[in-house]
């Protein structure tokens, strides 16, 4: 199957060089992107020496809720839909990220500037707002790094800015399982002020038994435009989850015999989750002179989460120091950034340097309670938790960019990272220490990278860094040995990473990359043992992600566009290690060999779509996603099966001067195949399995009036 996909996407990569070299039909043309993630300043992707690609926000048509939606097209990184809403999406980059369990790490995230990942490198992209979205930029390799701890690369929604004609917009989509969005939104500009607001409700009945939810997201970007040369904005968001029901995963002989099943404990303990956020961020921008500009940005939020899990009654009444099977977060999140920019010449060549420092503090009270009172199971009992946890990160970055020569740019950077972690016990019993404790992990990252332009039509480049990720405090949590304390014996992990890539743009409708990639870590964290509803952690010597990514997006006729992707990871434990296979496992027994693949990591996966249509009238499409076989646990004993899953869409948009209609109606899945979508990676009781629905239908409209 993986060579069929590889011949599949080169012979269809040839189709399309054939097709694009007919120059009978004119191709439309089209602009170049800007991104700024990978230099913080306004570039096209094809002049930057780094592997970076922006998803524009669709314009109409989708679902809109979640960030996987918008992300397939791109190479290198796998964004999962769990279809359980009280855990939020899997990401991944390269093989970053893979082994999280819930919420997202090992990737930084941010929304217009402003972190979604705490200090420790703990995030979730839930309260990313679709609706009033612009674009997504995509940040693989080694440039990563300057965006500090837990990079192994970054994912950025920026909001779109306010302007004219001022536009209302409505929402309604519809379709199987009980699926409803619905959204509102305005934007405009009036002098000065411009402004960006989008407020959207989603609800699900869920594919499977216990897995409803509903969500509420708003999201507001106020512009003011001082004068020619500054700028202030204000982003404002809010996500409210009253509840999203958690159907658990399932073992391999659960989902054979029924995928759209719960877990029978998700039932007995009603496993749900209620979250609700409110976040704001000011960003000030002064373009001082010709060559010098300020931006400052400040930032703060809170985030409560409670949240009801499925540890057995038993285990909790036995287990003096267990923390219960309800988890009670009340978080306090903000900091800021500021940065000086200067552009000019160096040597009589364009040269800029970038120069910045960042603050980010979190303050999080954790209490936890039996998930049980005498007899009745799911409901808050007594308190088995209380502490106030502390981390924080203070780090300084320069970087800069350097066109030495006619063909030739260098660009180059480096950080240096403080994290600290406290946490202060306020819990003490008999059988139940004090667990306070805290610890310093520090690190400076440097990158360099260079571009050579072959031609107008051919960029090469390359470049080398070294990244780290700090455990989170949930990795933290609990001791590997059993003794009371954090985990502040683990070790942060230490990475170095190569590419060398091309990026061709042969025509005005047509883009191509291939990208090859390394990345060796040192202190790779890995599970150690599942006991009483606890993962511990534990460091492995050494582990190694490698692997290869392409891409062609181009215009095949006049109405007719080509999307193709492909990625091959080989993601490994390079040192051997023991670690536990079974439930209540309290030392690490089991080998694991070297050369073992690290769980939650597909060998390839491919995405492919063909989109027929204008802005206005019909419209047509159709995607193909294919996924390798996933390992879920560390020693490879089982895999979720590899998978092929197809698409077709189809539309109608009227457009006048003050009003746009489009009608949509998407079929997923279409062929009803059977799959795991995600999966729990290393889970102690063997559930690894979360089940993707079989063929689902989405109808809806979207509707646009214009002043």
């Amino acid at each position: 199957m993986k060579r069929i996909t590889i011949h599949a996407a080169l012979v269809a990569c040839g189709i399309a060089g054939i097709v694009h070299a007919d120059d009978t039909i004119p191709p439309p043309q089209r602009l170049e992107p800007v991104v700024v993630t990978a230099t913080r300043s306004a570039q096209s992707p094809y002049d930057v020496a780094a592997t970076i690609n922006v998803v524009p926000a669709p314009p109409d048509g989708a679902l809109n809720v979640n960030l996987s939606e918008m992300l397939a097209s791109v190479p290198g990184i796998l964004a999962r839909d769990r279809q359980n809403y009280a855990q939020d999406e899997q990401l991944s980059i390269r093989g970053f990220g893979a082994r999280s369990t819930f919420g997202i790490r090992g990737v930084r995230l941010y929304t217009d500037g402003i972190p979604a990942s705490m200090p420790d490198g703990q995030g979730q992209v839930s309260h990313f707002n679709l609706g009033s979205a612009d674009r997504v930029e995509v940040l693989r390799g080694p440039f990563s790094a300057l965006y500090g701890n837990a990079s192994g690369g970054v994912v950025q929604l920026f909001t779109a800015d306010g302007g004219q004609p001022d536009e209302l917009r409505a929402g309604l989509a519809g379709g199987s399982n009980g699926m409803l969005r619905a959204d509102v939104g305005a934007r405009g500009k009036n002098g000065t002020f411009d402004y960006n607001i989008d407020y959207t409700h989603f609800r699900t009945d869920g594919y499977r038994d216990h897995s409803a939810a509903r969500r509420e997201s708003g999201n507001a970007k106020l512009g003011w435009q001082i004068d020619d040369g500054k700028r202030l904005t204000l982003v404002l968001n809010t996500l409210d989850v009253p509840f999203a029901q958690d159907p658990l995963g399932l073992t391999r002989s659960q989902w054979k015999a029924d995928p759209s099943q719960a877990t029978s404990v998700a039932d007995t303990y009603n496993t749900r989750k209620t979250v609700n956020q409110t976040q704001g961020g000011l960003v000030f921008d002064d373009s001082i002179d010709e060559h010098n500009s300020l931006r400052v940005m400040g930032y703060y939020g809170d985030r409560n989460v409670l949240q009801y899990l499925s540890i057995p009654k038993a285990t909790q009444a036995s287990q003096p120091g267990n923390s219960g099977g309800v988890v009670d977060l009340s978080n306090q999140y903000g900091g800021g950034d500021a940065r000086w920019t200067w552009s000019g010449d160096l040597a009589d060549r364009p040269f800029e340097i970038a120069a910045g420092a960042t603050y980010d503090n979190q303050h999080q009270h954790r209490t936890g309670y039996n998930d049980y009172v005498g007899d009745i199971l799911g409901v808050r009992g007594d308190l088995r938790r209380d502490e106030i946890d502390r981390v924080f990160d203070f780090d300084q970055y320069v970087q800069a960019t350097w066109k030495l020569a006619d063909r030739w740019t260098v660009m180059g950077g480096v950080r240096h990272s403080q994290v600290k972690f406290n946490s202060d016990d306020r819990y003490i019993t008999a059988g139940n220490p004090d667990d306070s404790g805290s610890k310093d992990y520090s690190a400076t990252t440097p990158v360099a990278g260079v571009m050579f332009s072959a031609s107008p039509s051919v960029h090469l480049y390359a470049n080398y860094g070294k990244g780290f990720e700090t455990p989170t405090f949930s990795e933290l949590g609990y001791r590997n040995d059993g003794g009371p304390g954090l985990a502040f014996n683990l070790q942060p992990v230490h990475t170095r990473s190569t590419e060398v890539g091309i990026k061709l743009r042969p025509s005005d409708s047509t883009r191509a990359e291939f990208t090859v990639f390394r990345s060796d870590s040192q202190d790779e964290l890995a599970v150690a043992t599942n006991l009483g509803g606890r993962t511990t952690y534990q460091n492995i010597d050494r582990s190694r992600r490698q692997g290869f990514e392409a891409s062609l997006s181009t215009q095949l006729a006049d109405r007719l566009k080509l999307n193709l992707a492909y990625t091959r990871v080989q993601a490994t434990f390079r040192s051997p290690f023991l670690t536990c296979v079974v439930a209540g496992c309290s030392r690490p027994d089991t080998p694991v060999a070297a050369g073992t693949g690290i769980p939650g990591v597909p060998g390839s996966y491919a995405y492919a779509a063909l989109a027929w249509g204008a802005d206005t009238g019909w419209q047509f499409g159709a995607d193909a996603t294919y996924n390798d076989k996933t390992p879920v646990n560390d020693t490879n004993s089982e895999y979720a099966p590899a998978y092929t899953t197809v698409g077709v869409s189809g539309g109608y948009v009227i457009d006048r001067e003050h009003w746009r209609i489009h009608g949509f109606a998407r079929v997923d899945n279409a062929f009803d195949r059977t799959y795991v979508g995600s999966v729990i990676v290393n889970d102690g009781n063997g559930r690894y399995y979360e089940p993707a629905p079989g063929r689902t239908f989405l109808v809806g409209v979207d509707l646009r009036w214009r002043d």
